[in-house]
């Protein structure tokens, strides 16, 4: 199967995104990691500090071992092995967990060897106030056998607060996720889209092709029998004929310009540049079109008689020549349409000004797009495809030069197309 660019770009894409997130989930891990070290530290270093206070007031020796037992992340074991009240357990509690910043809920209880059961002692949350009854858990305490004097201390919301501590990171991997479902949707939708439009070009390419041959066939037909003496004899059969010609050849122009936007679009189309003078190209467009609408009013202004560049010769007289027959198409009962070629730094620039209405800003930017047709209320329905200024700006696309269009403060539009030094000969 043969890589396209497009596929190539998309794994880059796809890689890269993965390999972020990727490395965000391993950040997140390590931060993870290291607030459970942290606050492991910090509960082992204030439950330290309270055993110290308690060998103190009993003015005993430390034991050579740590009495500190560590069952889960949230459940810790002290072994005090010596006789302590409650509520100096408690005291001694709040003000170690306040010196190490420790701000979470805790509650703890205390082995009684007469009863061998745990007693439960108080939930106290992270402002250092005792919680109501429904917040105890008195059943999460459990004994452990071998020892005597000790107490439990468990941390009911230390999960909680793994989360809400790392809520920075969670956003990040958060917003990195969106992102990767966003391009991998757009991704589908773009292929989609694609196969879409290659499905549209493939019918419109077949389309126009079934199309030619029959019209062709009609042509030569009609061309044949208009020649025909009892054609020639007979007025109304004649001008039947020279319809069906006249709209045949109409037809066949459409058919054409769709098959040349169909090949600019799939990048078939091979421009013939030659060298050619802008001038008379301009001058035969003004003279046809005056012909075909001699109602128009249209003028012609170029600062020199001959104007050599290089460029496709017949897609050039069917640029101009489509933005002159739109202009007079869409314009008022007496169209005027200026040319006008004029000398810039940069190369040669060719403005047609109309008339005619304009067009509203909202629909401006839009009428270079394929199929795209302006709205028009009140006005006869001119036939067309939508697709003229679309051939228009690819042909210029595929010359290098730049097309423009913009409203006349008065009235009209002016369409320009920007010939670059390099496109002149």
């Amino acid at each position: 199967m043969k890589v396209s660019k497009l596929n190539i770009i998309v794994f880059i894409g796809l890689i890269a995104i993965t390999g972020v997130l990727t490395m965000q989930l391993v950040m997140l891990k390590e931060a993870f990691m290291f607030e459970r070290k942290e606050f492991a530290e910090k509960i082992h270093f204030a439950l330290q500090d309270v055993v110290d206070k308690i060998y103190s007031d009993n003015k005993s020796e430390l034991p050579a071992t740590s009495p500190i037992k560590k069952v889960s992340d949230d459940y810790y074991v002290v072994n005090v092995d010596d006789v302590f009240e409650a509520d100096i357990l408690e005291y001694y509690l709040k003000s170690e967990f306040e010196k190490v910043k420790l701000e979470l809920d805790y509650e703890y209880a205390i082995y009684d060897c007469a009863s061998d059961e745990m007693v439960y002692g108080n939930y106290i949350n992270a402002g250092g106030e005792s919680k109501d009854e429904n917040a105890r858990c008195e059943k999460c305490f459990t004994k452990k056998e071998g020892l005597i004097y000790y107490f439990a201390v468990r941390f009911p919301q230390l999960r909680y607060n793994y989360i809400a501590s790392l809520q920075q990171y969670w956003i990040y991997t958060g917003v990195l996720f969106l992102v990767l479902v966003i391009y991998v949707y757009s991704v589908f939708m773009l292929l989609k889209q694609k196969k879409y439009s290659e499905l549209q070009k493939d019918f419109i390419n077949n389309m126009t092709h079934e199309f030619k041959t029959p019209l062709s066939s009609i042509l030569i037909a009609s061309n044949y029998a208009v020649k025909q003496e009892e054609i020639e004899n007979n007025p109304k059969l004649n001008k039947y004929l020279k319809i069906i010609i006249e709209q045949s050849n109409k037809l066949n122009q459409h058919i054409e310009r769709i098959l040349n936007v169909a090949k600019a679009d799939t990048r078939l189309m091979q421009l013939d540049k030659q060298e050619i003078n802008l001038t008379e190209t301009l001058e035969l467009v003004k003279e046809n079109a005056a012909m075909k609408y001699p109602h128009a009013a249209i003028s012609l202004n170029t600062p020199e008689n001959n104007i050599p560049i290089l460029a496709d010769a017949f897609h050039l007289y069917n640029i101009t020549y489509n933005i002159v027959e739109n202009a007079v198409k869409y314009g008022n009962n007496s169209p005027q349409v200026e040319i006008t070629a004029i000398k810039t730094d940069s190369g040669f620039k060719i403005l047609f000004k109309d008339n005619g209405p304009g067009i509203p800003p909202a629909h401006i930017d839009y009428v270079f797009d394929r199929f795209y047709r302006v709205p028009r209320e009140n006005k006869k329905e001119v036939e067309g495809f939508g697709i003229g200024l679309f051939y228009v700006k690819k042909i210029c696309e595929l010359h290098g030069w730049k097309i423009s269009i913009k409203n006349n403060p008065d009235a009209g539009i002016t369409i320009s197309i920007a010939i670059p030094k390099s496109s002149l000969a």
